[in-house]
């Protein structure tokens, strides 16, 4: 991919962007430990951070000063294979601040160590502790919302199809008020496109996300295959009806940019509401990588003041 192809903005971003080669194990053994621990702490005013552990499940919860009751479960990225919550602390923050709601973000176990079904049943096991502490974190179970940033949100679209396959299932069941969907990772078979293999893509280019789906798919079926089951790639889930209104965010240039408008059409085809915003120029990660741009600060922005209408009381 040509830097001139990236927005004018986010180019030295595109430059020094850290490319983390996941396929080694040792790599991402240092890239862990520096999510884990090397990230600088954030801060936002009258929010207070605490790191919580629920049986096996571990999580990190900030509380905003004056509460408005709505609440965000917020999944961290990492390609399934790398990351931790702390790397997304100043975004947790922020709108924890900014928004007056309690944001919970779970630590999942990572692939290949734990394949799927793991990271999946971590997310939805931070799910059922929010809403069965909701009355002690102030926040109001009808108004939780669920999002993540690349694997984040990919995870974040399987718990959001999970707690709606439990909820009809029963006749009952709270289900997320809405899901924020950052640059997601959403489909396996983007994996398996050759095509898309010499464009190496800023950030997480087509050779990594082979290794992130191999690797989360381990022993369940190889990227591009039949049997890849849709509670994995949520891309595959067939029936998007009654699904919650869904904002999708993504830069033109990322890789994920053709599985995530195609998956925000289908929604809107199932009468799912939609935002989709694309970015010019953007590649993966531009607005974490690239924070002090105009361009990454007003996609935050628009993100946030969706979810603010969106965990709004009703």
């Amino acid at each position: 991919m040509r830097l001139d192809d990236v927005h004018p903005d986010l180019r030295d971003m595109a430059r020094r962007a850290p490319r983390v080669d996941v396929g080694n194990a040792a790599m991402r053994v240092l890239a862990r430990f520096g999510a884990r621990h090397l990230v600088p702490a954030a801060r936002a005013p009258g929010v207070t951070t605490r790191d919580l552990r629920a049986g096996s499940l571990r999580l990190r919860v900030h509380s905003p000063g004056t509460h408005t009751g709505g609440a965000l479960l917020w999944i961290h990225g990492g390609g399934m294979v790398i990351g931790a919550p702390r790397q997304d602390a100043r975004l947790c923050a922020r709108m924890a601040a900014q928004l007056g709601i309690t944001v919970v973000a779970p630590q999942y176990r990572l692939a290949p160590e734990h394949p799927f079904p793991a990271p999946q049943e971590d997310c939805l096991a931070a799910w059922t502790w929010l809403q069965a502490h909701a009355a002690e974190l102030g926040v109001d179970p009808a108004r939780v919302a669920v999002g993540g940033a690349s694997a984040g949100g990919g995870l974040a679209a399987s718990v959001v199809n999970a707690v709606h396959d439990a909820a009809r299932g029963r006749s009952r069941g709270t289900e997320p008020v809405a899901q924020l969907l950052i640059y997601p990772m959403l489909d396996d078979r983007t994996a398996t496109r050759t095509d898309l293999d010499a464009l190496d893509h800023p950030v997480w280019n087509n050779a990594a996300n082979r290794v992130g789906w191999t690797a989360l798919l381990l022993g369940t079926a190889r990227p591009g295959e039949d049997t890849v089951p849709a509670a994995a790639a949520p891309a595959r889930r067939e029936d998007l009806r009654g699904l919650p209104p869904t904002w999708i965010g993504v830069g033109d240039i990322d890789l994920f940019h053709d599985e995530d408008v195609a998956y925000a059409r289908r929604l809107k085809a199932a009468g799912v509401p939609v935002v989709l915003d694309v970015v010019p120029g953007a590649p993966h990660g531009f607005d974490t990588l690239g924070v002090d741009a105009e361009v990454a600060a007003r996609f935050t922005e628009r993100a946030v003041a969706w979810l603010r209408d969106a965990v709004a009381p009703r």
